[in-house]
């Protein structure tokens, strides 16, 4: 299809008109280039390292908005948030038995050091330097630790971690915020060995539950024998004492005149078959006087005999 072109009256060609919109659109997306390339904005939670020419400089800029010189200077951005870094990890425990692992490392780049990080690593510092550090500090904590050990300590395992982390890469410009063991996972036989020596255990404390159960309950019985035997002793003293207390009682309340009355109301009228020699033929020795002045007992006379009547 061809071109039409106006031509004038003197036979030169006439432009047309969409030259000069190309031209000025042209212009106008240079310019918004040159101004979309004149600042930047470094979100929230990151350091802008800034690039002249590729070179790193040593100022960077901080969260918000910053102007930059076109087509010369670039800013990369770094992040400052906290980070999650998980793995597996293997080792191998002070008895020499095999340990893995699933760890997670909670990190952060500070701030001031952004730059410095670009310069010497780059923003895979995860790979380059996390990673194997971790790795390292790991299979150094865990030689240190028996396998029992290393699930009953488990805190301070991690604690020691931490520290070496912390040690190995401060320096570069990254700070461990937490480290976690999630697990702990070992062999079959050793997982087998843990098990009977935890039942061993548990049928080791029952046993001596009811030792101690048994000699509870027996000292409580022999306790109980105790205290009744005290109280029965108490009983009989008690009694022994108030025995003797009516004996003396009724000792102190006895008389002759008592015991005599007591003699006569209780005679059946009857002679003993055998008497004293000085009891006159009665059962019990009486004196009238003992009786009292008012009594009146008449002594028996004895009977005359033929011969005093003779005479």
């Amino acid at each position: 299809m061809g071109t039409y072109q106006e031509i004038r009256r003197d036979g030169t060609v006439k432009k047309s008109g969409s030259g000069k919109i190309v031209g000025g659109c042209i212009a106008a997306v240079a310019a918004i280039i040159v101004a979309t390339s004149s600042f930047t904005i470094v979100p929230a939670g990151h350091t802008g390292v800034i690039l002249t020419l590729g070179k790193v400089s040593n100022t960077s800029y901080s969260e918000g908005f910053h102007l930059k010189v076109p087509f010369i200077q670039e800013v990369e951005k770094m992040s400052n948030k906290i980070q999650v870094y998980e793995t597996p990890a293997s080792a191998v425990s002070k008895d020499l038995q095999t340990v893995s692992s699933n760890i997670a490392v909670n990190y952060r780049l500070v701030a001031d050091k952004a730059a410095d990080m670009y310069q010497n690593v780059g923003t895979d510092y995860q790979t380059v330097l996390i990673s194997p550090v971790v790795q390292e500090c790991m299979k150094s904590a865990t030689a240190k630790y028996t396998a029992e050990q290393l699930i009953t300590e488990r805190t301070a395992v991690g604690d020691e971690i931490k520290a070496a982390l912390d040690t190995k890469l401060n320096s570069y410009g990254i700070y461990i915020e937490k480290f976690n063991i999630v697990n702990f996972d070992f062999s079959a036989e050793f997982n087998t060995a843990i098990e009977a020596k935890q039942v061993a255990e548990q049928n080791l404390l029952k046993t001596k539950t009811e030792q101690e159960q048994a000699i509870t309950i027996s000292e409580a019985q022999a306790k109980q024998k105790v205290i009744a035997a005290e109280a029965n002793a108490d009983a009989i003293l008690k009694e022994a004492e108030a025995q003797a207390e009516a004996n003396r009682l009724l000792e102190a309340s006895l008389s002759d005149k008592v015991i005599a009355y007591e003699q006569i109301t209780k005679w059946n009228g009857e002679m003993p078959k055998v008497v004293s020699g000085d009891s006159n033929g009665m059962l019990i020795n009486i004196d009238p006087e003992d009786l009292g002045k008012s009594s009146s007992y008449v002594p028996p006379t004895q009977p005359t005999t033929q011969n005093d009547t003779t005479e």
